[in-house]
């Protein structure tokens, strides 16, 4: 008698459907709760719908962006610390729209496991909820997807999008960079989401763990390295509705170094200057841990500045008038490229 086959399911097969589907409805309150005007209700089984406000834009340009966390994934998976990981996503898309002088609009995430943790997922959807309310754009949709054979069990990684729009006229325009104008800049949170690769290579040499402490903040290394990344949509928008900006930078990949590097044109250099911010002292110790120079740090991450902009002096001696967040960081001088020193004489 011959045996019979097996009756295969895509459940045992290793894709819960009936789960995914459990969990976008768990999850589909904390995406309503963003909403904004321009969100048109519909039974969005597809595609959202979104109506754009066009009033005051002359020529109006929709900007477009698209991100992920990095190996930051590793060290939240290997501590079981998720809770930052959603704004990290939020703030890697929205910041980057910055430059341009876009307003973000709606923000979509795709979310791809092994197999869905809906405690752990829930966890990150209500960091980009929030993140998105803080930036003022609504979290319009996404897909979730299991992928047994593709991700390891316990492996899952995150990409996003985040769509705004900007009047032509406002675009920053690099062109008009010159030597004399000032770079100014906001402090970052921490490490953010790029260079964590090194991060996690200098901890292995030196045989650091995620809860040792980083001298001189009192926090375990693990919580520093997923500080969540900066969102610095509010600031950002308010400067450039109250001055003009020449250019602009979201310093991720490529470190302060080739994103200060790309605020200067042809023929001028961008020199900042190392003492006019604060370095976080996780820099210091991922430095020390794995013999890295201050070169390939400068080049790797943040260093302590997460948004820089160039202006011109008088604009940058009002905004440096009154107490704030905005530090002088550095100068733009004839030359090429990028270097650090002094800009005081």
């Amino acid at each position: 008698m011959t045996e019979k086959t097996p009756s295969l399911t895509y459940a045992g097969a290793g894709v819960d459907v009936a789960g995914a589907d459990r969990f976008v409805r768990r999850i589909a309150s904390l995406a309503r709760e963003t909403h904004t005007p321009g969100v048109v209700p519909h039974r969005a089984e597809y595609a959202a719908l979104f109506r754009p406000d066009w009033k005051g834009l002359s020529d109006p340009l929709i900007a477009a962006t698209c991100d992920g966390v990095g190996t930051k994934l590793a060290i939240a998976r290997e501590t079981g610390w998720y809770d930052g990981l959603g704004q990290d996503l939020v703030a890697m898309n929205v910041n980057d729209l910055l430059p341009v002088g876009a307003r973000p609009l709606f923000f979509l995430d795709y979310i791809a496991a092994g197999r869905l943790d809906p405690d752990a997922m829930t966890r990150v959807v209500q960091g980009m909820a929030l993140a998105c309310s803080d930036s003022g754009c609504a979290l319009l949709g996404g897909e979730t997807a299991e992928m047994p054979g593709v991700y390891a069990p316990g492996v899952f990684d995150l990409a996003g999008f985040a769509v705004g729009i900007v009047d032509a006229s406002r675009v920053p325009k690099p062109d008009t960079v010159c030597a004399g104008d000032v770079v100014l800049g906001l402090p970052s949170s921490g490490v953010h989401s790029n260079g964590l690769s090194l991060a996690r290579a200098a901890m292995r040499q030196a045989g650091l763990r995620y809860g040792d402490a980083v001298p001189g903040t009192g926090r375990m290394l693990g919580r520093e390295l997923l500080e969540p990344t900066r969102l610095y949509v509010r600031p950002v928008l308010e400067f450039m509705e109250r001055y003009p900006v020449r250019t602009a930078a979201h310093v991720t990949g490529g470190g302060i170094h080739a994103r200060a590097k790309r605020l200067a044109n042809a023929g001028h250099c961008v020199v900042l200057d190392p003492v006019a911010w604060k370095v976080p002292p996780v820099f210091d110790l991922i430095a020390d841990a794995g013999s890295v120079s201050a070169d390939e740090m400068a080049r790797t991450f943040n260093m302590g500045l997460g948004y820089l902009l160039v202006v011109a002096k008088d604009v940058a001696r009002e905004v440096l008038r009154d107490p704030g967040e905005w530090l002088e960081a550095g100068r733009i001088v004839e030359g090429e490229g990028f270097t650090m020193g002094s800009v005081h004489g």
